[in-house]
């Protein structure tokens, strides 16, 4: 009766009471969209049907049904399917759990970390850590130049081209650039490893590495200066002062006559280029020009 019913409703020979009978058959929406696809369907060149009307009228009725494993196929497709979305989201979570925060020349900016901890991230600096593995791998790494508060009986390490700074709940600066790396403790107790060079440093010490060479002291200042916008510096080379210059103020420095190997002691504001450059080049007998907009010369005394 089934198959009685499937071949008039190919060949629209069902009256209306078939036509009833036969639409609530359980398999009839499956069929109708094998019948709604079909029409778009020519067969190739090695098929002898022609298209799928060919094939309505040549059924005859006496052809066996071959029942369609369809549930397998898809079966499987979704297994594909469900695999791949877990090798993609697997992958993309784990790219997108690192953060990373930089910041442009003349650009500051404040970060807390997971457990709380604040950074301040100075000029042209970055700072990146995996939030999905903090718990577990306490670590981030910097590049440039950064004021922490590390919330009490926290510890993390901090990575940088020139060592590791390892805290616990303390109040630290860490400078790392191209040559130069500084390590200033304002609160609590931090160890810092440089190649062979190991240091813990407690409230007030100092740990520097200037051009290859080591050197320990005291601030006596609270918080470094350069969060109030102003940078400040004991016995640093001319060269490395007016490479700070340039983050804070978006400027080209270039220099005649001028020993960049100077060491100098003091600081200079960064929201004032004039009063800055001043604040430089006058207690180290030199004097300078604003050329253009983004453009400063130095000039050395020439006797």
């Amino acid at each position: 009766m089934k198959e009685d019913l499937l071949k008039k409703w190919l060949n629209d020979e069902l009256t209306d009471a078939e036509k009833e009978a036969f639409s609530k058959q359980e398999d009839y929406a499956f069929n109708q969209r094998i019948i709604d696809t079909a029409k778009y369907f020519k067969a190739s060149n090695f098929s002898k049907a022609d298209d799928f009307e060919t094939f309505k009228k040549n059924y005859n009725g006496k052809t066996k049904v071959k029942q369609l494993h369809w549930v397998s196929p898809l079966l499987k497709i979704a297994s594909i399917v469900i695999i791949t979305l877990g090798v993609y989201f697997t992958f993309f979570n784990s790219n997108n759990s690192t953060v990373e925060i930089n910041t442009v020349v003349a650009e500051k900016t404040n970060i807390q970390l997971p457990d709380l901890s604040e950074v301040m991230l100075n000029a042209d600096s970055k700072i990146s850590y995996d939030k999905s593995s903090w718990e577990s791998n306490r670590r981030l790494e910097l590049q440039g130049e950064a004021y922490f508060k590390v919330a009490k009986g926290k510890t993390f390490d901090i990575i940088t081209n020139n060592g590791t700074v390892t805290v616990v709940g303390t109040e630290f600066n860490v400078k790392s650039r191209n040559g130069y790396f500084e390590v200033n403790c304002y609160e609590g107790i931090v160890s810092v490893v440089s190649d062979t060079i190991e240091r813990r440093l407690t409230a007030g010490k100092t740990f520097r590495i200037l051009d290859e060479k080591f050197t320990q002291g005291q601030t006596i200042d609270a918080e470094p200066q350069w969060i109030n916008n102003r940078s400040s510096f004991k016995l640093v080379t001319l060269k490395e002062v007016f490479k700070e210059l340039e983050r804070q103020y978006k400027v080209s420095v270039k220099f005649k006559n001028t020993d960049t190997s100077r060491l100098f002691s003091g600081g200079f504001v960064n929201d004032n280029l004039q009063n800055a450059l001043v604040s430089i080049t006058q207690p180290m007998n030199l004097t300078f020009e604003i050329s253009t907009s983004n453009q400063v010369l130095i000039h050395g005394n020439a006797n």
